[in-house]
């Protein structure tokens, strides 16, 4: 029996992932599509009926409104549409009301970014302990599969991770998560996910250094790294998701993470952070008004989704893994390349959105047939990254590997943004 999909979240990454299930729908059931806003959802339709996106046309995504927090009301969507399958895209505030609703209906969850908690901003590591992994238990006893992160960073790079582990390395000392958007949307200022989750990830850096969490201040060490195809670009060493998980399930001595990041943005950055319009904390007005600043920033911004039709040029991003194989240091980088211009032109979106929205469609598509039905809750570099990348290199995600050296790195002095 094909099994049924929920698509929880109309924002970039939901209107890939629904462009990619209805191009793979004789592979699944019916495929619901639902969001708080269902203008948004009607939106993804039609961009999807504009495309002609449906591989089976007689299966096409039906939609509805739900509040996501609500978990209550996501429990009576899954058994009353008989779910099998849950791909929560909607804000990563919603994760953990969405995946007890899938634990309490026994439906499999996959989503992509870790949990976010409205009152704590970059929690102490690592961060899935502080939510997901309490309910790792529950998983297994009610023989729900969970894939925590399954996007493009965190998601494929761990696979990458999991990939050179089993191929290419007997051993591995460092990873370098790299990503880097050598494009431009024509904008004065703009991000390029939801400008409230985006800029709380930039509070501090926790980062693994020889086998230790070692906190560091935003954007204080950066160095130029030369990249296929889209050249020489600035990085910075950041926090991120997938760290705190390839720490526990990767015998690795260091795992670093670097966003690519222009002049233009840091200067926005610094002077947003020193005025403190980055705050997620309320304030009030002279007029008696309270507001979260993070919160009039992000209205003020565009939304990250009218920006597809303007980008140009590509995204980078890989794993840069230094090891030893048979006896011999080699460094290997993995890594794909996405075009904006090509994702606009396939899904009317941009490679951001594209990267991140791909993956969980393919990781549906490994729990539909078994290859990553586990009935646990995993991280995805504990599952078997070779079927993964395989279905990722068909679906518009080509993986490519280039043995490297030190020479293409350059590190720079930065005063980390202080005033």
């Amino acid at each position: 029996m094909k099994r049924n999909i929920l698509i929880v979240g109309a924002g970039g990454v939901a209107h890939v992932s629904a462009h990619k299930f209805a191009q793979n729908n004789d592979l699944f059931g019916n495929i619901y599509l639902t969001s708080r806003s269902i203008k948004d959802c009607q939106e993804i339709i039609e961009s999807i009926e504009r495309k002609n996106s449906y591989k089976d046309p007689s299966n096409k995504i039906k939609i509805s409104q739900i509040d996501a927090l609500n978990t209550g009301a996501v429990i009576e969507k899954i058994k009353e549409w008989n779910i099998s399958i849950t791909l929560n895209t909607a804000s990563a505030f919603c994760n953990m009301s969405i995946l007890e609703a899938c634990i309490a209906a026994k439906s499999a969850y996959i989503d992509t970014a870790i949990h976010e908690d409205p009152d704590k901003v970059c929690e102490d590591p690592p961060w899935y302990a502080n939510h997901e992994w309490k309910r790792s238990a529950k998983c297994q006893q009610n023989g729900v599969t969970a894939i925590l992160s399954a996007g493009f960073d965190p998601g494929v790079v761990n696979a990458y991770a999991a990939y050179a582990q089993k191929h290419y390395f007997d051993s591995i000392d460092t990873i370098d998560i790299m990503d880097v958007n050598a494009g431009s949307h024509g904008r004065y200022f703009a991000t390029n996910f939801d400008p409230e989750i985006n800029f709380r990830e930039f509070c501090k850096v926790w980062t693994w250094i020889d086998k230790e969490w070692v906190c560091k201040p935003v954007h204080s060490e950066k160095m130029i790294y030369d990249f296929p195809v889209v050249g020489k670009q600035p990085i910075y060493l950041t926090g991120h998701d997938e760290l705190h998980s390839l720490s526990k399930n990767l015998n690795a001595n260091s795992i670093r993470f670097w966003m690519g990041f222009s002049d233009h943005y840091i200067n926005c950055f610094n002077v947003l952070t020193n005025i403190g319009l980055l705050s997620e904390k309320p304030i009030k007005t002279a007029e008696g008004l309270e507001v979260v600043p993070l919160k009039v920033v992000k209205a003020c911004l565009p939304n990250p989704k009218s920006l597809a039709i303007d980008y140009t040029g590509n995204t980078c991003i890989g794993d840069l893994i230094v090891g030893i194989k048979n006896g011999r240091k080699r460094m290997l980088f993995i890594y794909n390349i996405c075009d904006h211009k090509a994702c606009y032109n396939e899904v009317e979106s941009q490679a951001i959105s594209y990267t991140a929205g791909v993956p969980p469609v393919a990781a549906a598509i490994l729990i539909a047939r078994g290859d990553w039905d586990i009935k646990k809750m995993v991280n995805v570099e504990e599952l078997d990254p070779d079927p993964f990348i395989e279905l990722l290199n068909n679906m518009g995600l080509i993986t490519e590997t280039i043995e490297t050296s030190y020479s293409k790195m350059k590190a720079v002095k930065t005063n980390g943004g202080k005033k």
